[in-house]
């Protein structure tokens, strides 16, 4: 469906006018964009979008068969838009803005009419194996108008505000033993003073937030009984931040599977959405059975949708087979 009206977005300096948004105001280190919804129903305003993660493989590993679903549950739920959690381009992210993966990981899989919307990405710890300046670069905008990645921003759609974080430099395995792997730091370092910036326009943002709905995304698990498990760094910075502000999910990558844990000493929903390709590893870590709503260790999606009084949550197998639902609403969680 398509949206009139455009945003004005200034990164680096640079004037980029290609995007249906418009501009509001923005907080200490994070670009905010507004996305005008077009779609209501009952409730008012209608939100809905596909979330996949950890894909980009040049179709390998059942990308295309991911893909394949998405374009037509995607046209089934008429999506504004797609979120990535990273790891957007394996193994080593890009080596700038010619690299023919991006074509082949991207544009030439995600081929589907109902794809043809707005992308917003993260980066991912692989992706900062490349030329992360590659990603966040116009150049592959004028490539394909659908791509979008920043290191951190905030969307707002009317009733949810959308706060991506870019959770890679606060790892510190990469920095300390990154394990003969090569990290693009550029723009990151000193990361003592990107972190605290980060920190403060995160919390920032979440603080001042007025909407409805609060959805934070970010690469890197921070509740998992994945293969990953718990990234502690983000359970000691970010958690806290959630939690004191009322944030509803937590949505990342990373993990190679579909899961959704429901926090017991929260309301927060912390959702898994690392998929998009290479899976199947065939490991899991003992999760609170209260907490752990579902672990599938293997290909896939998820989906949201909003209005202003429920979140309806799914979660798709590589045959587009439903594995999981979740209604979450303001008064009431209730498995369906």
């Amino acid at each position: 469906m398509a949206i009139s009206s455009q945003i004005t977005i200034f990164l680096c300096c640079a004037f980029i006018a290609s995007l249906s948004f418009c501009s509001v105001a923005s907080v200490p280190e994070l670009q905010r964009l507004k996305y005008q919804l077009s779609k209501v129903d009952d409730h008012g305003s209608l939100l809905s979008f596909l979330v996949v993660g950890d894909w980009g493989r040049r179709g390998l590993y059942n990308q295309s068969k991911v893909a394949l679903q998405m374009g037509l549950v995607g046209e089934k739920l008429d999506i504004d838009f797609v979120i990535s959690t990273g790891d957007n381009f394996y193994e080593d992210g890009l080596t700038g803005v010619d690299d023919p993966a991006f074509k082949e990981s991207f544009s030439n899989i995600y081929t589907a009419p109902s794809l043809q919307k707005q992308w917003f990405s993260v980066l991912g710890n692989h992706d900062y194996r490349g030329d992360v300046q590659a990603q966040l670069s116009p150049i592959l905008r004028k490539l394909d108008k659908r791509w979008l990645c920043l290191r951190s921003f905030i969307v707002t759609a009317e009733m949810v505000d959308f706060i991506f974080v870019d959770t890679t430099p606060f790892v510190n395995e990469y920095f300390t033993n990154p394990k003969n792997h090569t990290y693009d730091w550029r723009g990151v370092l000193p990361r003592e003073n990107y972190l605290q910036n980060l920190l403060k326009g995160f919390e920032s943002a979440l603080r001042q937030s007025q909407a409805k709905w609060k959805i934070v995304v970010g690469h890197h698990t921070i509740k998992s009984a994945g293969h990953h498990g718990i990234t502690k760094e983000l359970e000691e910075q970010l958690l806290p931040i959630l939690k004191d502000n009322h944030v509803d999910l937590y949505v990342n990558g990373h993990d190679h599977c579909l899961e959704h844990i429901s926090d017991t000493e929260s309301q927060i929903q912390f959702l898994t959405s690392g998929g998009g390709s290479k899976a199947w590893r065939g490991d899991i870590k003992w999760w609170k059975p209260e907490e752990l709503k579902l672990y599938y260790d293997g290909q896939g999606f998820m989906s949201v949708q909003l209005n202003e009084v429920e979140a309806n949550i799914v979660f798709y197998d590589v045959f587009g087979h439903v594995l999981h639902k979740w209604k979450l609403s303001k008064e009431l969680d209730s498995d369906v």
